[in-house]
């Protein structure tokens, strides 16, 4: 008999990818012991979670829902949105009838609390993963209804209740599989680059949909990037225009990278980007030193400095926050990175950080345990 698990999350990249990677192991494992099982998948019916999931192979079926964004400011999309909750919720509640899944799975997201809501009062196991430092709101919510409450950070039990803390489990943050065998020499036969490059790579990123920040930083500094690095951009879709007609030698503009990530990130000696949990804990399982500079300001929680602050600590990274989010600290911290000996500690710093661990298969265990065992 075939078992139904469900996977729920996203609204952007970062929670939706994860859950993918998990979802590949959780089949690698029930084909390896014989079992049957369908994936399926709770998203937005509205941005990128159908086109994302369909377009990995990783789940049988995928369910659209109206989502409501949770906002922690005043604002009147607020009272629109209310209304998006609770028609997700509906219409998860009677997907969560119909299929009889045996679990559900929560990446977070504001589109993944009503599926959690809906099967805690369906009877059905709750699991939610936080791959942030501090846990997000719609993670605080699902954790009313969930049996078992996955970190990436040990610390991040100090945000829970004492009720909660037995519900926790330390995880680390699932990277998809193929980051673990990268190739640096494919990834330099994509670029079009020599496999024994004098100058160092620099890898710019910023998140699935681009950073005006970094982008502003790259125009700005592009003479001296050229000069002492081979620069490899990821500008996102909307920044790409402002550098498409670019020419110039050491300089690689992509607007979106997704098969060949694993390999581009393989070749960089440096990476700068965001601070988003995904892609630091990518650079991290590839033992790459980062600049971060992490997004900021009143349209954000601070998860994303408070995920930099932590590589900063441990040694991974340079971190540009804030008002030190100049162009001569972004120079100072590159040339910093520069030095060869530099860049092997921050790699060893970031190698160490991931322990050897594989959290995407472990969470899949654990899943496999609920479901099977």
């Amino acid at each position: 008999m075939s078992l139904t698990v469900v996977f729920t999350g996203g609204g952007t990249g970062g929670h939706i990818y994860p859950g993918l990677a998990i979802a590949d192991e959780f089949r690698r494992l029930c084909s390896e012991n014989g079992k049957d099982c369908k994936i399926v998948w709770i998203g937005s019916s509205s941005g990128m979670d159908k086109k994302i999931v369909e377009k990995s192979g990783s789940v049988d079926k995928f369910y659209g829902i109206p989502a409501g964004k949770l906002r922690r400011y005043f604002s009147f999309k607020n009272f629109i949105d209310v209304f998006k909750i609770f028609a997700g919720f509906i219409a998860a509640f009677f997907i969560l009838c119909k299929i009889k899944p045996s679990i559900v799975f929560s990446k977070g997201g504001f589109v993944s609390v009503p599926p959690c809501f809906a099967a805690k009062l369906l009877k059905i196991a709750v699991f939610t993963h936080e791959c942030d430092f501090s846990p997000g709101l719609a993670t605080k919510l699902n954790s009313k209804f969930a049996k078992r409450i996955l970190l990436s950070y040990e610390q991040t039990s100090n945000f829970f209740s004492e009720n909660n803390k037995k519900k926790l489990i330390v995880t680390g943050n699932p990277v998809r599989p193929v980051f673990y065998n990268a190739n640096s020499d494919e990834g330099k036969k994509f670029l079009g680059l020599t496999i024994n490059n004098e100058k160092p790579i620099l890898v710019v990123v910023g998140g699935s949909l681009g950073a005006k920040q970094i982008n502003q930083f790259v125009l700005e500094n592009l003479d001296y990037l050229c000069e002492n690095f081979v620069v490899v951009h990821q500008t996102g879709a909307d920044g790409f225009s402002l550098f498409a007609n670019v020419s110039k030698e050491n300089y690689k503009v992509y607007p979106f990278i997704y098969n060949e990530m694993p390999n581009v990130l393989a070749t960089a000696d440096v990476v700068l980007s965001r601070a988003g949990a995904n892609s630091i804990w990518e650079c991290a399982v590839l033992g790459k030193p980062m600049v971060l500079v992490p997004l900021c300001g009143s349209g954000t929680r601070g998860d994303q400095l408070e995920n930099a602050k932590f590589f900063e600590q441990k040694g991974a990274a340079v971190v540009l926050a804030g008002e030190n989010a100049t162009n001569e600290n972004l120079i100072c911290a590159l040339e910093q990175m520069k030095k060869s000996e530099n860049r092997l500690l921050a790699s060893n710093a970031a190698k160490q950080m991931t322990c050897g661990k594989f959290p995407a298969e472990d969470i899949a265990n654990l899943i496999y345990s609920e479901v099977f065992l």
